[in-house]
């Protein structure tokens, strides 16, 4: 265990008013040596427990997690600043993956091969080993359920290392979740300690959420150590708007991407292209939902830093202030819903990830340009069109080059549905069925009767 007295430490400030939350230790070098010592140890007896009974811990954790929906929604509250209720709802949906892959998992199988008569052929998914789970802070209960769910139910063991914007969080998931020993392990720390952890020769599969810079570090590192990487890194998804909608009614999908959560989603509208046909009365709708906005603050000041420079080198560069863009006065790291026009490509706004509540606005003259800007750039994580030309929804979801498109609506999805990315976004499969194979490797087994045909 790391000795407090010499441990480095989180610090944890409030988002509302910058006070002091809370001091943690991040775990040592032989605390990670320790938990992959752990793992390797308690591997075995798991890979070999009937996938129904590593179903049924699943079920469990599930439910005890339900038991402290309200203790993990007020400690993600304070620490990232999130909505309690919108953070509760974090936390019963992760439940609730949890319980998808209790009921996935067991039915999770290879494939007969037809070959010699005599013979059997199979394809037998095993699990990997030793995953690593390096989970953000926008919506820490939920994603890492995902990852964890998909990893134990496979027969995989878990390291675990939440962001360090939110480590009580992970802790008290780790708790909620109750695991055999070993076979869950929560490891508190920064960027030092996720380093320490992706290094290891003894971790088979990296799983990151999280910016694209680490995430190309990572595959740096499992390139050379041979690791799996799942991977969902940054994105900068686009909003296309075409001009058959009711600008009304496309201002509120726009703010509902761009503001929800402080625009602290992974998959939050970061652009926006809208027709000018119906620029105007789009642009006046959004202000007014901007300026209506009630929002949380952003997760420290250090993020709004980030955010506000994306914001400042706009203006700078010839982008016009609606509303927002300006550092309110007090403690904390409040940031108030922001629309800026004359947005040109190559600005930070329309380039790269701001991920926060700014919704930088380009006026096209026509759905083909929209198109063709929208789908540029590295990023490939997810878009959203909003149209009523079943040509243009076709050619939308066609070209851009992302692992979600969204018509007519930016957020949702069905549930037990995958993801994708592609691009600077990442690699591998997020959620879902998919997520099942990602974390097992397929053994082939050909078997045939001893001494020929009998």
């Amino acid at each position: 265990m790391t000795d407090v007295a010499t441990a480095r430490m989180i610090e944890i400030r409030s988002p509302e008013d910058g006070t002091l939350v809370w001091e943690l230790p991040m775990a040592s070098e032989k605390d990670v040596s320790d938990a992959y010592a752990a793992a390797r140890s308690a591997f075995p007896g798991w890979a070999r427990t009937p996938a129904a009974e590593r179903g049924a811990a699943l079920r469990a954790a599930a439910a005890a997690l339900r038991d402290r929906a309200d203790e993990l929604a007020r400690l993600n509250h304070e620490e990232t600043g999130r909505d309690v209720a919108e953070a509760r709802e974090g936390v019963l949906a992760g439940a609730s993956t949890l319980v998808q892959y209790a009921e996935l998992g067991p039915l999770h199988r290879g494939r007969s091969l037809l070959g010699a008569h005599e013979a059997i052929d199979m394809m037998v998914p095993e699990p990997r080993g030793v995953v690593v789970a390096l989970t953000p802070w926008n919506d820490p209960v939920a994603v890492s359920c995902g990852l964890i769910g998909a990893a134990l139910v496979t027969g995989n063991v878990v390291i675990h290392k939440p962001s360090e914007r939110c480590p009580r969080t992970g802790l008290a998931l780790g708790e909620a979740l109750r695991m055999p020993e070993g076979v869950l392990q929560t490891l508190s720390g920064d960027g030092e300690v996720g380093a320490r952890l992706v290094v290891s020769s003894d971790a088979d599969v990296i799983a990151h959420v999280g910016s694209t810079a680490t995430g190309h570090a990572i595959a740096e590192v499992a390139a050379r150590t041979g690791a799996k990487t799942l991977l969902e890194n940054g994105g900068n998804d686009p909003l296309l708007i075409d001009s058959d909608v009711d600008p009304e009614w496309a201002a509120e999908q726009a703010a509902l991407g761009a503001f929800a959560n402080c625009g602290q989603i992974c998959t939050s509208v970061e652009r926006i292209y809208v027709h000018q046909d119906i620029a105007r009365p789009f642009i006046t709708a959004l202000t007014r939902f901007a300026v209506d906005a009630k929002l949380p603050p952003l997760v420290d000041r250090r993020h709004r830093d980030h955010v506000h420079g994306h914001v400042m080198e706009a203006l700078a560069r010839g982008a016009e202030r609606i509303v927002g863009g300006e550092i309110p006065s007090g403690g904390g790291a409040h940031y108030p819903a922001t629309v800026l026009t004359g947005c040109e490509p190559g600005m930070a706004v329309l380039a790269e990830e701001t991920f926060g509540p700014v919704a930088p606005v380009r006026v096209v003259p026509d759905f083909e340009q929209g198109l063709a800007e929208a789908a540029s750039g590295p990023y490939g994580l997810a878009a959203t069109v909003l149209t009523n030309s079943l040509e243009h929804a076709q050619r939308a979801w066609r070209e851009l080059p992302v692992g979600t498109v969204k018509v007519n609506a930016v957020f949702g999805g069905a549930p037990g549905g995958a993801a994708q990315p592609r691009g600077a976004s990442g690699t591998g499969y997020g959620y879902g069925p998919e997520l099942l194979d990602e974390m097992t490797t397929t053994k082939v087994l050909h078997m045939a009767i001893a001494g020929g045909r009998r």
